[in-house]
């Protein structure tokens, strides 16, 4: 695994459910492009490996990271908004998996403690790179949050250019509560802010991504005109 031995202290973990919310149903994104659901992280390796792995076997740590590698950049990229970041994410992932897979005694699915490192390790680069507090989507927006899911008949280029321009915590709320199926409660501890907070910014940022993609649909046919 491409991983030098970086010691630097990582965040605190919870525990990880690994389960979808109750009553969740997983909601596809467009086919092409974009295909990731709840169960992409869902990945079960074998408990021989991940004992091997509790005892340092590079062999088991290997093949872990394989696993996993897609899945986790994939992630860190939604929420991050940016490939290089997203890497570096993932590396510093997998350097906390490194210091912290013998503390995993198996009370939970693997995937989902890990999944919750790679969530940790991006949402703590995005304070980063956003300075202290995030840029979201007002409280006191108007913008209703009803209505289908906005991404349900996209094509996967428009929603690419879409997400692109939601605030990077309005972004990172929605892919959590609609793909990754964290619930509200969970998306607050995670964010330091409330559940009624998660809930609007999941209700607004819907309807803001599917005006978003209502305008892209509008101007498209303009560009093919002008470009025939």
């Amino acid at each position: 695994m491409r991983v030098p031995g970086d010691r630097r202290p990582g965040p605190r973990q919870r525990p990880a459910t690994g389960g979808r919310r109750p009553g969740a149903t997983i909601r596809p994104w467009p086919a092409s492009g974009i295909d990731v659901t709840a169960a992409s992280f869902q990945i079960e390796i074998p408990d021989t490996v991940l004992a091997r792995a509790r005892r340092g076997e590079l062999g088991a740590l290997e093949q872990i990271y394989r696993a996993f590698e897609r899945p986790a950049y994939t992630l860190a990229l939604r929420l991050l908004g940016n490939p290089d970041h997203a890497r570096e994410a993932v590396h510093d992932a997998m350097l906390r998996l490194l210091e912290r897979i013998g503390q995993f005694r198996g009370d939970a699915p693997f995937w989902g403690w890990l999944r919750q490192i790679v969530v940790n390790e991006a949402l703590m680069r995005l304070r980063r790179e956003r300075g202290i507090a995030f840029e979201e989507l007002p409280e006191d927006d108007d913008t209703p949050g009803h209505g289908p899911p906005p991404w349900a008949l996209a094509d996967a280029r428009q929603l690419e250019r879409a997400l692109e321009r939601l605030p990077a915590l309005t972004r990172s709320v929605l892919w959590l509560y609609h793909v990754e199926e964290y619930t509200h409660a969970e998306i607050a501890a995670l964010t330091g802010k409330s559940v009624s907070f998660s809930k609007s910014q999941v209700a607004r940022g819907s309807q803001r991504l599917r005006a978003l993609l209502e305008a892209n649909e509008e101007v498209a046919p303009c560009l093919i005109a002008t470009t025939a």
